[in-house]
């Protein structure tokens, strides 16, 4: 139906499935396909208990298939799982216990619009857990860090990390709501990044930010 949201849902065990399709069922906002007819415009939402292999298997393979935008939603969010599903795919991040069936429409819907969804109270965790990999990065004149990075994506990263969205990061930096959509832009072609939560994993890990 026209301006619903596709979506598949998908779980490792059929009771989470079935419950997770229910609710949404009722939500005017989505409408719910099968695996076979989900195009590159779908939403997956996968349910899991914690992100391990299995979940990271299962964000690949759901990749594999042509789905871009996914959500995950897990019973468990430890840093390093965290990491690893930001890195095989995933453009959105919910935890089970915390999220109901409007707070699961709003990720589905910001996921949707390009956004990159992540729960605020895992960055700091996140932070503490990578401050050993992370480095000085020197900054030679004219604001470009020898990372190739420069200061404005540095900046921008780091307010993406901290759950803002365009217009918070545009506000917050006295830019253009463009000016932010193309850095990122920027950063996601230089390094081959897929989202924002595989950008903010990637700065996070190699000390960017």
């Amino acid at each position: 139906m026209p301006n619903r949201i596709s979506v598949f849902v998908h779980a490792l065990d059929s009771i989470s499935e079935l419950g997770v399709i229910a609710a949404l069922r009722l939500r005017p906002e989505v409408h719910i396909v099968e695996r076979q007819d989900a195009d590159p415009d779908t939403v997956a939402v996968l349910v899991v208990d914690e992100i391990d292999d299995a979940a990271v298997s299962l964000v690949k393979s759901t990749r594999g298939q042509g789905i871009q935008r996914i959500v995950l939603v897990a019973s468990s969010l430890e840093d390093n799982g965290v990491f690893a599903a930001a890195e095989a795919g995933i453009s959105g991040l919910a935890r089970r216990k915390d999220v109901t069936a409007d707070g699961l429409v709003q990720v589905i819907t910001s996921v949707n619009r390009g956004a990159g969804v992540l729960p605020p109270d895992l960055v700091g965790s996140l932070l503490k857990q990578v401050s050993k990999l992370q480095h000085q990065a020197s900054v030679p004149r004219g604001g470009q860090r020898y990372s190739g990075i420069t200061d404005r994506e540095a900046d921008v990263l780091r307010l993406v990390s901290q759950g803002l969205d365009t217009n918070e990061i545009a506000q917050e930096l006295c830019y253009s709501e463009r000016t932010v959509k193309n850095t990122l832009h920027a950063i996601n072609n230089r390094f081959n990044l897929r989202n924002r939560p595989h950008a903010v994993a990637y700065a996070i890990r190699e000390g960017l930010i």
